[in-house]
């Protein structure tokens, strides 16, 4: 049987906010293309229709242009929205790739996918499947082989990393940014732009999107500097620095800890585990003064991070983006005195991952577990029973989680299918929703009018929320 060949799927959402958790996306837009880059299949566009128990973030309409109507009016239930995505990103061999993806857009996917009953990880590793990220190939452009592209830089000489902005400044077609499928293919002209002009280093960083090939990279136990290009890092550095591996997380397999060499470490020797964790979780604004966050950082060998060997950052490149290399090889040289470091950091890292606990169900796709194998079998039923069929009585989940995401699921996707019991507490828990967060949402809607008074199309906008508004409160 001839093997499917590899292809990339490029995508984008717009979304009615920024938690993934919480917020719904309004817009998706996907194109296949192979290897090459040239597109393979038609493009892909759905909108999703908006939840009647959920109030979109009206700076995101304002970002968007995307309006609840508009979905009401064009877009899908969001099962359906889902599973047409899952569709084409489960496709053999598929690589889904985006524009920061791995930060946003797959968690957008994770979530949504948990809610609807469908699996939140398998697309991206099952049947040869695999994820990758443009950002920080750009950011590598920039920092490692900056030659043949055009660079936004802003005011302050630092450069910049937005899609509309490396558009713009390469003459590359963008005609709407922060339209799905406008920024897909943003995103794919920017991809060829790189290949185009640096081959090498696009075909090293798509290799990354592979597990074995970062561990690789990492050299771990080796005590060899590497370069790690992350936004965690400055811009004005390049989003680029060189870090030394140390030692594997605690209790994720997929996380390495590494040191930032580009900072002093000195610290690290006499502050306690406790310490360093209380000191890396604290706000900038909130550290004491004299005290700076410990540089310490985690790389995830499963979200295709940009890691090279330290040569691959020329000295006089390193020079041009003020990394101080004398500072490097005295961190060097400090690490190798403390014998005991590795063991303090993977203390660092040892506590469990704090959640709040006012969370709900629909939040809890990282804080409540995995699913047993018995409820895994339900969830797959729940999938593939017709909506209009299902009841909640049906299953009998162990994990509580399960039964009020059904709830939610029945009806959100199918309303009209409810009996009359059921109607009438959806919509009294509806209703209940809006009376929380009417009048806060009624004040914000007013303070973006005020800020953008002398914009009509703005001003047109926040009117349509008022009578979204409205118009749920009639239902």
């Amino acid at each position: 049987m001839t093997q499917a060949p590899i292809t990339l799927y490029w995508h984008d959402y717009e979304t009615f906010g920024l938690n993934p958790g919480v917020d719904r996306p309004s817009q998706f837009a996907g194109i296949r293309t192979d290897l090459e880059l040239t597109a393979c299949a038609p493009a892909d566009e759905w909108y999703c229709r908006i939840p009647s128990d959920y109030l979109p973030d009206p700076v995101a309409c304002l970002l968007t242009g995307i309006t609840p109507q508009q979905t009401l009016q064009h877009g899908i239930a969001e099962n359906e929205f889902i599973a047409n995505i899952n569709d084409q990103f489960s496709q053999a061999n598929t690589c889904v790739v985006g524009y920061n993806n791995i930060r946003f857009d797959d968690e957008v996917t994770r979530f949504t996918l948990y809610r609807n009953f469908l699996d939140a990880y398998q697309r991206e590793w099952k049947n040869g499947c695999s994820r990758w990220d443009i950002i920080d190939l750009v950011r590598a452009c920039y920092a490692l082989r900056p030659e043949g592209i055009n660079w936004p830089i802003d005011d302050n000489d630092v450069p910049s990393f937005r899609l509309e902005l490396l558009t713009l400044e390469n003459k590359l077609a963008h005609d709407q940014a922060h339209d799905a499928m406008s920024d897909v293919y943003a995103t794919i002209a920017i991809a060829k732009l790189i290949k185009q002009k640096q081959p090498k280093l696009y075909d090293y960083c798509f290799n990354l999107r592979k597990k074995a090939n970062v561990l690789s990279a990492l050299k771990m136990g080796s005590f060899l500097p590497i370069i790690h290009v992350s936004g965690m890092f400055p811009a004005l550095q390049g989003c680029i620095s060189y870090v030394l591996p140390i030692a594997e997380h605690p209790t994720n397999k997929n996380a390495v800890i590494v040191v930032d060499l580009n900072k002093d470490l000195s610290a690290l020797a006499t502050l306690s585990a406790e310490e360093i964790r209380h000191y890396l979780y604290t706000s900038t604004a909130d550290l004491p003064e004299g005290v700076t966050r410990p540089a310490i950082k985690l790389i995830h060998i499963n979200k295709c991070p940009i890691v090279a060997p330290a040569k691959t950052l020329s000295e006089q490149r390193a020079d041009e983006l003020g990394i101080d290399r004398a500072q490097c090889r005295q961190s060097l040289d400090f690490i190798k005195t403390q014998p005991t470091l590795a063991k303090k950091l993977q203390e660092v890292f040892f506590q469990e991952r704090e959640f709040d606990e006012k969370q709900t169900a629909e939040e809890m796709l990282y804080s409540g577990g995995f699913f047993s194998n018995n409820d895994k079998k339900l969830i797959d039923q729940v999938a593939n029973t017709e909506i209009s069929k299902l009841v909640n009585s049906d299953f009998e989940f162990e994990d509580p989680r399960l039964e009020k995401l059904l709830w939610h699921y029945r009806a959100r996707n199918g309303e009209q299918f409810l009996d009359i019991d059921d109607l009438e507490k959806w919509q009294r828990e509806c209703q209940l929703y809006l009376l929380e967060h009417q009048q806060t949402y009624i004040e914000k809607i007013d303070a973006l009018a005020l800020e953008h008074q002398h914009s009509p199309e703005k001003i047109e906008l926040l009117q349509k929320l008022h009578l979204y508004l409205h118009f749920l409160s009639c239902k």
